[in-house]
């Protein structure tokens, strides 16, 4: 997608990894004086404690304050740009919608949707048909702005997931699937856990070829037929 002079764009407010990487520091900081006497404590009254405690319990403050700042630093520093990098990216022009992030890239034509909106903590984009043409995590871009986004564009926008009561929990082994459907539900639900994203989208694929929508709520799956 080539961005269009009057493209709107939401992504992470800057100010969440600036925030991030001033919390490590000032941990770090205070971690600098209050982690060699606790070490101390820890080697003189625990029967065995790891190296690292053995060293800190060694140091002086004025030592332990810069090293553990220092590492508050580039633990932030790492942290902002895991943040920045999985956070999606909204780009949106009357044409079509660009979801991103650093690892994944995808373009919704206009012309394919027929509504917009939030279900839960995912932003969704749905065809003619009801089924999904995107689902992705939003929950850390404004929720204002999103809207506002697509609305601005002419999408169809809808403040309520039009399919709310249409979801079933899944329950492993019920006869309502078959065993087939179940397998893959499972390697989805095993690929989240083990936060492989990749896999997890790759499965959500084969089951909407299936016909069956996914969710997540409060760490069970959701699924819907579409006809």
């Amino acid at each position: 997608m080539t961005e269009a002079d009057n493209a709107t764009r939401v992504a992470i407010s800057r100010a969440v990894p600036w925030m991030l990487g001033i919390a490590c520091t000032l941990a770090g900081f205070g971690l600098g004086f209050a982690a060699p006497p606790v070490s101390r404590w820890a080697v003189n009254t625990l029967p065995a404690v790891p190296g690292p405690v053995e060293i800190l319990a060694e140091l002086s403050t004025t030592w332990s304050v810069p090293v553990l700042t220092v590492l508050g630093v580039a633990a932030g520093v790492a942290l902002a740009l895991s943040v920045l990098g999985e956070s999606l990216i909204v780009t949106v022009d009357s044409d079509g919608a660009l979801l991103s992030n650093d690892e994944d890239e995808l373009y919704v034509p206009r012309s394919k949707v027929r509504a917009v909106f939030r279900d839960g903590k995912d932003l969704v984009l749905i065809d003619s048909t009801e089924r999904e043409l995107a689902r992705r995590g939003a929950d850390d871009l404004n929720p204002r702005a999103i809207v506002a986004a697509f609305t601005t564009h002419g999408y169809p926008w809808t403040d309520t997931n039009p399919h709310e009561g249409t979801f079933t929990r899944w329950i492993d082994g019920h006869p309502d699937l078959d065993e087939e459907t179940h397998a893959l539900l499972r390697q989805r639900r095993k690929a989240i856990s083990d936060e492989e994203p990749d896999t997890a989208a790759d499965v959500h694929r084969r089951l909407q070829k299936q016909g069956l929508t996914v969710r997540d709520r409060k760490k069970h799956q959701e699924y819907r037929r579409v006809t």
